[in-house]
């Protein structure tokens, strides 16, 4: 078993996905699914699971970063396992504990891999997004010339993700924190609802606290990805995705820099 680990999944139509999620966490002794209102059969899955298997099922969607707080409050464990319902672990979590006994560390993730086992490249790791690479995103430059200079930085193009090594931004999909480190940050920011950018923003607040966010290769998940974006429209999906931008922008940027980022994402919105 892996002692004083706690293991916080948060679901929201996730019933294809949860159980493998569930039956990976095995060897983790709390674990708490915190549900989003889901409209298939994710609660039911989830209540076929151990007893040790907590289920907290919210009416309504509190968006991610609410239901990780409320996971995180519903556990006691000093470390915390924020883990995807589409993410199955392929090892057991104790490279990342061991990690996390460092000094100065506060984060710590392991290695995302697809169903053919290869390295999720420009998803597991990213650089902290500057304005310019988020207006690249908007503008859709990303898209059409993937290798430019600016998304190579920021997708982390050329890490080698065979070294344990720190890093700025792993996703949130496969991230363990020091609880006292989510109490110094506050948690995470529950103003970037639904989703998009609430990872990247509890990140940079664990750098700006003095912590260190590690990657631990030999701790591997596989993860499937944007399972539940399925029943929300692409309309719904550009508005939280470009507000959760801006508020990433408003909170981090200069006020000319959020400027030409919300120039940007009015010319991303009309080309989308």
């Amino acid at each position: 078993m892996s002692a004083d680990v706690a293991a916080v999944v948060v679901t929201y139509n996730s019933a294809s996905e949860i159980d493998n999620c569930l039956r990976s966490l095995e060897n983790v002794t709390e674990i708490v699914v915190v549900d989003n209102g889901s409209q298939d059969d994710t609660c039911r899955v989830v209540g076929q699971h151990r007893k040790g298997v907590r289920l907290i099922a919210n009416p309504e969607n509190r968006g991610f970063a609410g239901a990780a707080n409320q996971g995180v409050r519903a556990t006691v464990s000093s470390l915390v396992l924020f883990l995807n319902p589409d993410a199955a672990l392929l090892e057991g979590v104790q490279p990342l504990v061991e990690q996390l006994k460092g000094p100065g560390v506060g984060a710590a993730a392991g290695r995302l891999v697809d169903s053919a086992g290869e390295t999720q490249v420009g998803f597991n790791i990213r650089a902290f997004p500057t304005p310019v690479a988020l207006a690249c995103e908007a503008l859709l430059v990303n898209r059409i010339w993937p290798r430019n200079p600016v998304n190579r930085r920021y997708r982390c193009r050329g890490l080698d993700y065979t070294r344990p090594q720190d890093v700025d931004q792993p996703a949130g999909a496969f991230l363990m924190v020091r609880r006292d480190v989510l109490e110094v940050v506050g948690g995470w920011d529950e103003r970037f609802f639904p989703i998009w950018f609430e990872d990247v923003d509890l990140c940079r607040r664990i750098r700006q606290a003095g912590y260190a966010i590690r990657y631990v290769p030999a701790c591997r998940a596989r993860h499937t990805g944007a399972h539940s974006l399925a029943r929300i429209s692409l309309e719904q999906r550009q508005i939280y995705w470009y507000g959760s931008l801006l508020r990433y922008a408003d909170k981090y940027f200069s006020l000319p820099a959020r400027a030409g980022l919300r120039a940007a994402d009015a010319g991303g919105a009309q080309a989308r």
